[in-house]
């Protein structure tokens, strides 16, 4: 276990690409023995299920811890079982709870409006089973104050959530901000700072728009220097990336969660950069 913790963030891969694919980007992340990897999830449909427990295993079968995201929304609680079933044989080491995005034209189970719901429904169900939540240090972009979303963060790890992992977010303070308000509302959970490379311009701007976080005026001059140069981008994403950890690890987080986007050479090259600092 490493000190801060150090973890990853992988994805399925896309329904027109070889599952095997998942295999390329495992044997990438080699070596870099992260102290857990996260397998992300689709919108609810049971195929969705059926490949983040395969992938997860794929993880486990590396040696290397794994965590299933479950997102909550479209799902009742059959599914919900389903779902905790195959991560059961799939040798998961924890379940991610997660609310989900809205989908357009789909209409929600009903079941489990919120993350705390479907968390407090796993712990009822997996006593033993850890329970890891997503927070936001910009806010979600549903709360009308963070005050407010720190509040229903508190109703999550009340409800079992027994460890953090964060929305991206390009300006550090934004989330040291966050985790002084978190702490002193009573969260005592460890939260990891997640960490996710720009590579791309238009997706950072995509993603910021999204997550409604917001793009520091340094990040902003590198994307206007070299956003049409995917090479030199991706060169000075790994650098912001890699000086974000520095001096987050510096000011004593308890972890940083490396979102990979399936790009093993970034995260190589971002751990290089990094690992003297974890112990």
């Amino acid at each position: 276990m490493h000190s801060p913790m150090f973890s990853l963030e992988v994805f399925p891969p896309k329904r027109t690409s070889p599952v095997g694919t998942i295999y390329d980007t495992l044997d990438g992340l080699q070596g870099l023995d992260p102290d857990f990897i996260s397998v992300t999830y689709g919108t609810g449909k049971s195929s969705d299920r059926t490949l983040t427990a395969r992938i997860a295993h794929t993880v486990s079968e590396y040696g290397i811890p794994s965590v299933a995201h479950l997102t909550a929304q479209y799902l009742n609680k059959d599914d919900v079982d389903q779902a905790l079933d195959m991560f059961e044989q799939a040798k998961v080491s924890g379940v991610l709870a997660l609310r989900g995005d809205r989908i357009d034209g789909a209409e929600p189970a009903g079941v489990f409006e919120h993350a705390s719901d479907l968390a407090a429904y796993i712990r009822q169900q997996r006593p033993g089973m850890k329970i890891y939540g997503a927070c936001y240090p910009e806010k979600h972009p549903q709360a009308a104050t963070l005050e407010e979303d720190i509040d229903n963060l508190k109703k999550k790890v009340d409800a079992g959530v027994t460890h953090l992992i964060s929305q991206l977010f390009y300006d550090n303070e934004d989330f040291l901000r966050f985790l002084d308000k978190a702490r002193a509302a009573g969260v005592d959970a460890p939260i990891e700072a997640g960490i996710m490379p720009v590579m791309n311009a238009k997706s950072v701007l995509n993603m910021s728009s999204k997550c409604q976080s917001k793009i520091p005026e340094k990040l902003s001059i590198m994307l206007d220097k070299w956003g049409s140069d995917k090479a030199l981008l991706k060169e000075a994403g790994i650098a912001y990336a890699s000086e974000q950890i520095c001096d987050l690890v510096a000011r004593g987080v308890d972890g940083v969660h490396l979102y990979t986007m399936n790009h093993p050479c970034v995260s190589r090259r971002i751990w290089s950069n990094v690992k003297p600092f974890f112990v």
